[in-house]
């Protein structure tokens, strides 16, 4: 089966969950005898994936898609102006720059994007299509999310091939949008839907939710875990000392990195964990550096900052020796998620979490059995789960053991790209 997947590029810049399921998929689905392809969109895939970087040209490049909301002209202008700003080079340097657009620029075109070949964007949905039909040539397009369902309805209609959807936190990104555009978005999402044949979630939690707010028909949306390589993933020889809580997400506020410096803190004054460290990897995203200043002048503040370490974001290697450094992993997240993946890499490390007892987390601890799960926003339960896991190394370490055998046994990417496969097979 040939399945061609298209992806948004990113910048690097921060842990993206959603980069990481689908290149590993990817990369799982062509281990097990399936061409799987990808076309990226808005920018270029990362020096992390190299082995999918130069398969495909860029389309929806970020800068036209920009010039074409804002103008009428480059709806219009010819390909080889198009080109122009779609310069690899370009695109990364652009990247880079946050804060380049506002809130309402990137409502506008997520809402545009949505309404496919009625957004502004329907030139470069017309040269999608003529690679898809003549280049590519898919049994099956997987769209990365459902930001892109506005594409599902032409692809199908022009290439006559299922176009399956992958879910995974859409609904924090539209709820932040601003008004209108939230409701918009989500309007146009519903009516995107219509175009895709399967959708397939990430975890049971989130299929509820998207059947819900999205309107859909239970048996529209299969659940298939995802995986991770566990290529790599090794446990530490022995516990750290001085003991080490580890953060590992995008920092900012929502993902409860402020609730975990205020444990942190609470954690130095304990007998026996005055020289304990917190590192904190995942690196920077946009909206995230008021948050940070912020924090971090506190840190500064209380006299703790040599013992907090902040770390940009990691590459697969670099990402596992942060994990073996840690004795306890903790994303205390404030609002539901549909996944976390950090969960499985930590405990593929042999390193236990501790989280809240909300979205997807619960099926990940509940499956794993590699952690504690407190009851969300409580400092005092964050606290105190942290704390009976520093003090006492030995269960943390039989947590974190119980938990990589559960990962390579139910989550490891083969098993999770041959469930994918039979769900795009049936939706054929």
């Amino acid at each position: 089966m040939r399945i061609v997947q298209l992806i948004p590029g990113t910048c690097e810049a921060f842990y993206c969950e959603n980069c990481l399921r689908d290149f590993d998929l990817l990369e799982a689905l062509g281990r097990i005898g399936h061409d799987a392809r990808i076309v990226p969109l808005y920018l270029p895939l990362t020096a992390d994936n190299s082995a999918f970087k130069d398969e495909a040209p860029i389309f929806f490049g970020g800068i036209n898609v920009y010039l074409q909301q804002k103008s009428s002209f480059f709806r219009r202008s010819p390909r080889w102006i198009d080109r122009l700003f779609d310069a690899r080079w370009l695109l990364q340097w652009a990247s880079r720059k946050a804060g380049m657009t506002s809130p309402s620029d990137l409502g506008e075109s997520t809402v545009s994007m949505l309404r496919g070949q009625h957004g502004c964007q329907a030139k470069e949905l017309d040269r999608l299509i003529e690679y898809l039909s003549e280049e590519a040539r898919p049994d099956v397009v997987l769209l990365s999310n459902a930001l892109l369902v506005g594409l599902a309805r032409p692809i199908r209609a022009r290439l006559g091939v299922p176009v399956v959807c992958l879910l995974q936190d859409e609904d924090a990104f539209l709820d932040a949008l601003p008004a209108p555009y939230g409701a918009e978005a989500w309007q146009a999402v519903a009516a995107g839907a219509a175009g895709v044949d399967l959708f397939i979630s990430v975890s049971r939690y989130y299929r509820g939710v998207m059947v819900a707010r999205l309107g859909l028909k239970p048996e529209r949306v299969a659940v298939a875990y995802a995986g991770i390589d566990p290529a790599g993933y090794l446990p530490a020889a022995a516990p750290p000392d001085p003991p080490v809580i580890g953060f590992l997400s995008p920092a900012l506020a929502g993902k409860g990195l402020g609730l975990l410096v205020e444990a942190f803190m609470a954690l130095k004054k304990t007998e026996g964990l005055a020289r304990l460290k917190l590192r904190v990897a995942g690196g920077e995203t946009v909206g995230s550096h008021p948050f940070l200043e912020d924090l971090q002048g506190r840190i500064a503040a209380w006299g703790v900052a040599d013992d907090l370490e902040f770390l940009p974001n990691l590459g697969r290697l670099k990402r596992q020796e942060f994990l073996r450094s840690l004795s306890v992993l903790s994303v205390p997240t404030l609002r539901p998620e549909a996944f976390g993946l950090y969960v499985l890499e930590a405990l593929a490390s042999g390193v236990p979490v501790v989280e809240p007892r909300h979205g997807a987390l619960v099926e990940l601890l509940e499956a794993t059995g590699g952690g504690i799960l407190v009851e969300p926003g409580d400092l005092g339960a964050l606290t105190a789960a942290l704390q009976d896991l520093l003090l006492h190394p030995a269960k943390a370490r039989d947590l974190g053991m119980r938990g990589r055998k559960a990962v390579l046994e139910q989550f490891a990417i083969e098993r999770s790209a041959r469930e994918m496969a039979r769900l795009m097979e049936g939706a054929r």
